[in-house]
């Protein structure tokens, strides 16, 4: 068979019932089985793709020791899978895939932060967040933070750019509670577990024995050993566990540590954590050429350099288009320069001034193309690092639609480093991989290189095997490692022999038929007998939609999506109309109508478009632009015009849901919900609202308010004709109104206000007539209100201050001066210093809103609610409410999941207020949590005079 038969496109095979039935006795209720979810959990962040043949969700550590049990009887390979974002192959399958994240998110913080008990399924950042406020982190820092799990973690031994070997996952993890593939369960920490694996897995315990006499009784083992893991290195299992340990059930347990999911389920790990440096100087020096910038290494780590990250001249000349990068750096000629990027961490501002004035002499003697400077301004700082996260961002969203990102980590000693790298960009050259990168942890040798690929063409896989036998050599002969932190995978799995040599290939091979003698845990993975495994099940990536061909499936995206414990993710999305594409050229149309029947709730109904996965994605893809493009699609001839008929009389469709609100309130309550119901039965439960008890009456009317002499333009918005305040408090309009007199701020409202809006319910529907209809009403009133844009516009819910800032952005040029701003940040610096703190409150939780994050208003709205309250918290699992204008009443569903790990943390400790900045996002807070939530103007008003 060619190399090029063995490029495989997944396509879905019926489930074995019987496979199904099991699974189903294992974990019961949590067993999926559709196309659409197999699909949808199929891709990762790796250029591999199978399909698995059902999916479980456990809820419970039984749960998982029962599918465990039942697939090692079995010989049913299982899989486990976390946030899906692994680049080397270890989290998908042909077979059942075990998703650990859904239901494995408890954070528990122990000793003021010195050590935290964290499960899988939560990730990095939300751990970090946890223990901010204790001044402590985890010692792993891996880019990808804000989306990778505990889980993958601990499964990839993970390490970062400033973590090193010192602070890895390995040497910061104390104890895990450990799932074997028979289903017994370890708490690797409890007294009791070394004689619980030696009476329930004595073979194991045993054989471990014999495994660490054998290791150490080899001096070349020893040998090897001690120089791999002397580097980063996440290459085959973790042999060092057996120099390290005596003890059967601690070698166990640091062999799981990057075993990616190979031995065993971790259910939970106990963490020693690090302090957090509080003060930090960040310099990019930058150098003639690579050698020198290599050359320069061993000064600078000896200095005491936290981090020092290699970016070659390819990442320079990308870095010059950072929007972050000053006039020096954008301005000046790249020929073969390279650079370091390095930053001193302390915890006092007298330790970092010795630790600059120590190395100073140092970094004045290097031979520096620019002038050498290191800042401890925040704001420069995080533009230096902007520049270094941003390369793969702005590489893989820059690579030719249809290709497939691939991010490798290779790890060499220090020494070897420079001429590693030389060598790396010949080989790009050779293979004709233009526009490629190198980049990384230099203080560690250790680099990343990015490459594009089309893995649909036959050469570019000739191609792409041939560059991976050259990188092979090339990195072995210089005694390096060909994983330093993205684990083995499938894509190093057949080199993982060839680097230990024939004894520790054996003793890993032996590890394996000790913990999982069935072999059913991960095949393919870390541990494989094919030698052509890492370029089988390749990724292709068909054009699908423009605003999302960029999507690198990364998944940083989904723990920040509302939809994502419900139906799908912004990832999932878009791997979902791309195997769509696939099915329409393979000629499946059942397929294809299979998957478009179902994506039509999962995929477009559910979506609150909030647009807060734009902030999280590293090529700054919305997908909820992609929803509702497909929804105009999806609108008809007739749904078209009836709601452009409802733009041009809007002020009547305000007034008239109001008042059916009110009129609502004060019915029976059975009867309402019955017609509702019955209205959602005979035309659609995406077109008929479901009334429920706890709305509030409708709000007034929005009437013009003119006065000479005003600062700004009131812009009221029309959610609060719709949906009224709480009941005995005055609504966010109101509120505003009342605080700007107090602090003698004049204020004038347009003439035409009954009938404006910013537009969202238009466009997040995808009704394109309907909101060019508004757009052409608001905008020349605006205009002519502001006095051709010499006034800002204030608007009272935030929401509704990003749909005018959309429509301006959107509009025609000349309109595009208007300055629209939210009533927080113009309260907070024009209102808040000229008013009195009369009535504080103890404590007050905030709910940030979508937009309001996404305006960047986060900041002004704590401050208000700071200004009246002694304490105050967002919950832990605070995110978007998904209540999403009338999302939340065609699905509530929708807005229940999205609330729940919110819900929970509120619970834990009530307050005495409870604010936000949207009058619908508070509805979806009340609902959830049973409090009633205002907006923070509301409450600010109240309290002060």
């Amino acid at each position: 068979m060619s190399v090029q038969d063995l490029a495989l496109a997944p396509r879905v095979r019926p489930t074995d019932p019987g496979l199904l039935a099991d699974l189903e006795r294992a974990a019961p209720g949590r067993v999926a089985a559709r196309s659409l979810d197999r699909l949808a959990m199929a891709h990762d962040a790796s250029h591999y793709l199978l399909t698995p043949s059902a999916l479980v969700s456990p809820g419970s550590v039984d749960e998982v020791a029962a599918l465990l049990a039942a697939a090692t009887r079995q010989a049913t390979p299982l899989t486990f899978r976390s946030g899906g974002t692994s680049l080397s192959g270890q989290g998908v399958t042909d077979s059942v895939l075990v998703d650990t994240r859904r239901h494995f998110k408890q954070i528990t913080v122990l000793e003021d932060g010195a050590r935290v008990r964290v499960q899988p399924g939560a990730t990095i950042r939300q751990v970090n967040a946890r223990l901010a406020r204790h001044g402590r982190k985890l010692g792993p820092d891996p880019a990808s933070e804000i989306a990778c799990t505990v889980g993958g973690v601990v499964a990839n031994n993970s390490s970062g750019m400033a973590c090193g070997t010192e602070f890895n996952t390995y040497r910061t993890l104390e104890s895990m509670i450990l799932v074997l593939p028979g289903g017994t369960v370890i708490d690797t920490g409890s007294a009791d577990a070394g004689r619980l694996l030696h009476d329930r897995e004595r073979g194991l315990h045993d054989g471990l024995i014999a495994l660490r006499d054998r290791v150490r009784g080899n001096p070349d083992s020893v040998r090897r050993i001690t120089a791999q893991f002397a580097m980063k290195n996440t290459m085959g299992y973790g042999l060092n566990a057996f120099l390290d340990h005596t003890e059967p059930v601690d070698i166990l347990t640091h062999l799981v540590i990057g075993s990616e999911g190979t031995l065993g389920f971790v259910a939970e790990a106990t963490f020693r954590t690090l302090p957090v440096p509080t003060h930090a100087a960040t310099g990019l020096l930058v150098f003639p050429d690579l050698r020198r910038a290599t050359d320069a290494l061993p000064d600078l780590v000896a200095s005491g350099l936290a981090t020092v990250e290699l970016l070659d001249a390819v990442s320079l000349k990308v870095a010059q288009h950072d929007p972050k990068a000053d006039e020096v750096l954008r301005t000046f000629a790249v020929a073969d320069h390279a650079a370091l990027l390095v930053e001193f961490q302390e915890q006092s501002a007298d330790a970092l001034a010795d630790r600059e004035r120590a190395a100073r002499p140092m970094l004045t003697a290097l031979p520096l193309t620019l002038p050498l400077t290191l800042t401890r301004d925040a704001a420069a700082r995080a533009g230096l690092w902007h520049i270094r996260k941003g390369l793969y961002t702005a590489v893989a969203g820059a690579r030719p639609s249809g290709t497939t990102a691939l991010l490798e980590d290779i790890a060499v000693p220090v020494p070897a480093l420079g001429d590693t790298c030389a060598s790396l960009t010949e080989l790009f050259a050779r293979h004709r991989y233009e526009e490629s990168v190198i980049f990384g942890h230099a203080r560690d040798g250790n680099v990343h290189f990015l490459l594009n690929e089309r893995f649909d063409r036959p050469d570019a896989l000739d191609r792409y095997t041939a560059f991976t036998d050259d990188m092979v050599d090339l990195v072995l002969g210089a005694g390096g490692t060909l994983k330093a932190e993205h684990g083995t995978g499938r894509i190093m799995a057949p080199f993982v022999r060839r680097q230990y040599g024939d004894e520790l290939y054996g003793v890993m091979r032996e590890i394996k038929r000790l913990v999982d003698p069935a072999g059913v845990l991960n095949p393919g993975v870390v541990i494989s007998d094919d030698p052509l495994i890492h370029v089988k099940h390749l990724k292709t990536t068909p054009t699908v939609e423009a605003e999302v061909d960029r999507c690198v499936e990364c998944g940083y995206c989904e723990p920040i999506c509302p939809s994502r414990d419900l139906t799908l993710t912004p990832r999932q999305r878009i791997v979902l109309r791309r195997e769509m594409r696939d099915a329409e050229t393979a000629g499946d149309t059942a397929l294809v109508r299979e998957l478009e029947r179902d994506y039509d709730y999962a995929g477009l109904q559910t979506c609150a478009v909030d647009g807060l996965c734009e902030t999280s994605c590293p090529v700054g893809i919305n997908t909820g632009q992609l929803v509702r493009t497909l929804r105009a699609e999806d609108n008809g001839r007739v749904v078209q015009k009836a709601w452009e008929t409802a733009a041009k009389h809007w002020s009547t469709v305000a007034r008239a849901g109001g008042a059916a609100l009110t009129a609502a309130d004060r019915a029976p309550s059975t009867l309402v919900v019955g017609a509702s119901k019955l209205g959602r039965a005979v035309l659609g439960t995406d077109t008929v609202p479901l009334w429920a008890p706890d709305l509030p009456r409708g709000g007034a009317p929005r009437v013009p308010a003119h006065r000479d002499g005003a600062e700004l333009v009131h812009f009221p918005a029309c959610i609060g004709t719709m949906f009224g305040p709480v009941e005995g408090s005055a609504g966010a309009s109101a509120a505003f109104t009342a605080l700007c007199e107090r602090a003698g701020v004049a204020l004038t409202t347009p003439v035409s206000i009954a009938g404006m809006c910013c537009g969202t319910p238009w466009k997040s529907k995808g009704l394109t007539q309907g909101y060019a209809e508004m757009a052409a009403l608001v905008l020349p009133a605006l205009w002519e209100s502001t006095r051709h844009g010499e006034l800002p516009v204030v608007c009272d819910a935030a929401s509704c201050t990003e749909g005018l800032r959309e429509m301006v952005a959107h509009g025609p040029e000349r309109y595009r001066t208007l300055s629209i701003v939210d009533a927080v940040t113009v309260v907070h610096e024009q209102v808040l210093p000229r008013l009195t703190v009369t009535r504080p409150v103890d404590s007050v939780v905030v709910h940030p809103t979508c937009s309001s994050t996404r305006l960047g208003t986060n900041t002004a709205l704590l401050a208000l609610a700071a200004a009246v309250g002694e304490d105050v918290v967002v919950p832990d699992g605070w995110g978007c409410c998904a209540f999403a204008g009338d999302r939340g009443l065609l699905h509530p569903e929708l807005t229940a999941s999205a609330t729940a790990a919110e819900a929970a943390s509120v619970a834990r400790a009530p307050a005495q207020a409870y604010v936000s900045t949207n009058r619908t996002c508070e509805i979806g807070m009340t609902r959830a949590t049973g409090h009633e939530y205002r907006h923070v103007l509301e409450l600010l008003e109240e309290r002060t005079s």
